[in-house]
């Protein structure tokens, strides 16, 4: 079973192989134009993934050393993302599948991420608990199989990558700000400022208030001195990312204690930063739990994980047909 793999959600294209269940290649292409715009733009991603899809998926051919007429289906993301960048995609998976005559199937983004488990050992059994977090969904997911998926508790407002971001932005750190913030934590004070942890009912976040408190505590701050940022730069990032991650981590503790379930993994983009891994890992050991984090090359949007999401739809017989169409705002 040789599955060609294609995502294009956002701004990275990714094409991978994946053979009875080993993954022989992975390659993604980066877009460095949005840094001058501080943010993704939506027109410039789609051109770009015109640009890259056809050397992406020939390298990652050519390192699998798999033939296209070697290939058993073609795998691609429909959603979420953006519309025009799901559409470069899933046109091209469409008409690959087609020209070869072999199956298509259709890959919801947010389940990749937590399927990114299975790629390598360990794997965790289910059902395991994941904290699926990234620049546009903060969600903890209850797996009870891979093609099994419930979201018990999902932030409201605002993601939790969004806020590091737009935090970093406050700051005048470059796009993307998220890693900066994580890099520059490193060497702070975690505890040198305090900002409100929000709350919401149950198992649900909300974003949006810490990112008010930050603007305000940064305005009132600069205006007695404007040196403070470049003065506690370390110390504010090391700060924010703290109160982030105890808002992440305080509704994760009480997922386990509502669900009993004590294998818990972490996915998606935010996944790579450090601070989170540091502290999940701390907490798994306190609170007895087995934690599974993926490695950084899987954390960011990829095509693998498309892959290993594609191989069990496939196993299970779920295909597509030429009648499919992305889905911006694709639901688990």
């Amino acid at each position: 079973m040789n599955i060609l793999a294609i995502e294009s959600s956002c701004d990275e294209t990714s094409a991978a192989v994946l053979s009875n269940g080993h993954l022989l290649s992975n390659i993604i292409a980066t877009q460095l134009i949005h840094e001058q715009y501080g943010g993704v733009v939506p027109e410039l991603a789609s051109r770009a993934h015109q640009q890259h899809i056809m050397p992406v998926v020939e390298r990652a051919l050519l390192d699998a050393n798999i033939a296209k007429t070697d290939l058993s289906a073609v795998a691609f993301t429909r959603g979420p993302g953006l519309l025009g960048s799901l559409l470069v995609g899933a046109s091209f998976a469409k008409a690959l599948a087609l020209g070869l005559n072999i199956p298509l199937i259709d890959v919801n983004h947010m389940q990749a991420h937590v399927l990114a488990h299975f790629i390598e050992a360990p794997r965790p059994p289910f059902p395991f608990l994941c904290l699926t977090v990234s620049g546009g969904h903060t969600q903890l997911v209850r797996i009870d199989g891979p093609l099994s998926m419930t979201v018990i508790g999902q932030t409201q407002d605002d993601a939790v990558g969004e806020a590091f971001d737009k935090s970093a932005k406050l700051l005048g750190l470059p796009y993307p700000g998220g890693p900066l913030i994580d890099r520059y934590a490193k060497a702070g004070n975690p505890l040198a400022f305090r900002f409100p942890l929000g709350e919401m009912p149950g198992l649900d976040y909300s974003f949006s208030g810490i990112k008010t408190a930050i603007l305000y505590f940064l305005r009132d701050n600069t205006k007695t001195n404007p040196d403070f940022i470049q003065q506690n730069l370390p110390d504010i990032c090391a700060s924010i990312q703290h109160t982030l991650i105890q808002m992440l981590l305080t509704k994760l503790k009480r997922a386990v204690r509502e669900t009993g379930i004590r294998h818990i993994a972490i996915a998606g983009g935010v996944s790579a930063n450090s601070g989170l891994r540091s502290a999940l890992t701390q907490l798994g050991d306190e609170q007895g739990w087995t934690v599974y984090i993926p490695r950084f090359e899987y954390c960011t949007d990829n095509a693998a994980m498309i892959a290993m999401a594609a191989q069990f739809k496939y196993e299970a017989g779920i295909f597509a047909d030429q009648t499919i169409s992305p889905l911006p705002r694709l639901h688990v």
